[in-house]
């Protein structure tokens, strides 16, 4: 590696560009970057200040192939399937299957030896937090692309702790003189009022008690609810108990409870009729009129706004007195934010401008915006005495559209340690993890989650295997049993069915993987 490097060092003799890298513009470096934004985002992400920083500091011009989210996939996976490939794939979403059969074949290339001789700031991160080093490795003792990381918070504390916080209309609890619900019991007779007395104050029955989309423990799911009775539910369906014991989330007596009371509330038409169908756009569209009476997500301010007519809604107690808040096994890391490709004749430029994503400064306006745009609203302020970046008021902005305009998201890192060095908590997040610490964290009873294990090729293409048939039938029985009910004569009948889909032989792979991590 250190023998191409030398070969191919971005001096300024290094030529026109052979299969598909290298060149100069302007006397400057150039290579060639697949990416995708948001369509809120510029067509030309050159356009947007963080990467015109990027280039006046590294000295290296990119030319990007830029896709909007909803084609990039395709688009990529074309291209990696073709052989017409970029210098590199930024922002690149890619899994660890995707990653592991493209570095088996050769596609993209190992990373480690460019990390640790051409990319400082990188290095840096790694020894200041050396877990996030045997994360990124895959089985095979090889690194094939740059993570994204951001540290809010730890362990119970975690900003990705709950996803699908449960926000509650306490503008209409207050209209109708009712409590914040303490129970499963108390949660029925608030949402039946919030059917039956017109709390919009409106003249019609518009009023959808409880909304969410039906999901497998998704951002906007009800999962939430299913702590009331047991070990709950979360996004991958994979809860670890205090013994280290993995076991599956949909199954079991809580769960069996969790379904029974979503029927009942279904029953009596509390539940918005449109939740196996609606996507975000429904879901938000519906938010802003005044008509949900307790729905979920991870920011109440993308939804109804950031006003005082939601709050957060504690955990519940259930029949049995006790209640629960699952964790999700979410934590700020994305292994596969960047890879370079096997065409890329430009090794130690491409090192020199990927390094300096991980400048803590970077890092920063990489995962929420810039500072100094005179076109448009600013995420930051930059304090030049104390060299650093600190958040400015939102203003009513949502959060998440702010910063699809000006962020540039792929590989990165934040850690905790920055915050009051290197920039502010934003307003969103210290709000958040203050919700957290006050709302959720005294009922988290689980004390652990499961961790971001790098599978095997052969364990990731059994675990997607099974999954895709298990937890499609785990969605599709509790979709039933939450419309007609029937989940006591069906029960026997669906563990069976979980066997037969490979629950057992999934159980297996994930405690493996859990031991060895």
């Amino acid at each position: 590696m250190a023998t191409v490097l030398a070969v191919t060092g971005c001096s300024g003799n290094s030529g026109a560009k052979e299969g598909g890298s290298g060149g100069e513009a302007d006397g400057k470096t150039t290579l060639q970057f697949m990416t995708q934004s948001s369509p809120l985002a510029p067509a030309d992400p050159n356009e947007k200040l963080v990467f015109q920083r990027m280039e006046e500091k590294t000295g290296i011009h990119i030319e990007w192939k830029n896709y909007t989210n909803d084609v990039f996939a395709e688009k990529r996976n074309l291209a990696l399937a073709t052989g017409e490939l970029p210098d590199a794939i930024f922002d690149a979403g890619l899994g660890d299957y995707d990653l592991l059969k493209l570095a088996k074949d050769g596609t993209i290339i190992p990373l480690e030896d460019i990390i640790e001789n051409h990319m400082p700031n990188f290095k840096k991160v790694l020894d200041q937090a050396p877990e996030y080093r045997s994360m990124i490795t895959a089985p095979d003792g090889h690194i094939y692309s740059l993570p994204w990381i951001e540290e809010l918070g730890a362990d119970k504390e975690s900003i990705h702790s709950v996803n699908n916080i449960p926000w509650i209309n306490v503008e209409w609890l207050n209209k109708l003189g009712l409590d914040m619900p303490t129970t499963t019991a108390e949660l029925k007779d608030v949402l039946l009022a919030f059917k039956s007395e017109d709390p919009n104050g409106n003249g019609k029955a518009d009023e959808i008690p409880l909304s969410f989309i039906n999901s497998n423990g998704g951002n906007e799911d009800a999962g939430f609810l299913f702590g009331s009775f047991g070990p709950g539910y979360n996004w991958d369906l994979t809860l670890v108990g205090d013994d280290g014991k993995v076991g599956f989330a949909a199954m079991g007596d809580g769960f069996k409870e969790g379904v029974r009371y979503l029927h009942e509330l279904y029953k009596e038409g509390l539940i918005d009729s449109e939740f196996i169908t609606q996507d975000w756009n429904t879901f938000i569209a519906k938010g802003k009129e005044d008509v949900y009476g307790l729905y979920f997500t991870w920011d109440k301010a993308n939804v109804t706004g950031m006003n005082d007519r939601f709050e957060p809604m504690p955990a519940l107690a259930g029949p049995g007195g006790s209640k629960n808040v699952a964790r999700s096994n979410g934590m700020g890391l994305d292994r596969g934010r960047m890879v370079v490709t096997k065409d890329n004749k430009n090794l130690e430029a491409t090192a020199k401008w990927m390094d300096q994503l991980y400048d803590p400064l970077q890092s920063v306006q990489n995962n929420w915006g810039t500072y100094g745009d005179d076109k448009q609203q600013n995420i930051f302020e930059f304090d030049e005495a104390a060299q650093m970046l600190k958040h400015l008021p939102l203003e009513g902005t949502a959060p998440a559209e702010l910063r699809q305009k000006t962020s540039v998201g792929g590989p990165l890192a934040i850690l905790d340690e920055y915050y009051g060095q290197v920039t502010t908590k934003p307003d969103d997040a210290a709000w958040r993890l203050d919700i957290l610490k006050n709302v959720y964290v005294p009922d988290m009873k689980a004390q652990h989650i499961y961790p971001k294990v790098f599978f095997s090729l052969e364990e990731l293409d059994r675990l997607s295997t099974i999954e895709t048939d298990l937890f499609a039938y785990v969605l599709q029985k509790r979709t039933e049993w939450i419309q007609g009910g029937k989940i006591d004569a069906e029960w026997d009948g669906y563990l069976k069915e979980l066997d037969r889909l490979g629950l057992q032989e999934w159980l297996a792979i994930k405690q493996a993987g859990y031991d060895r991590n």
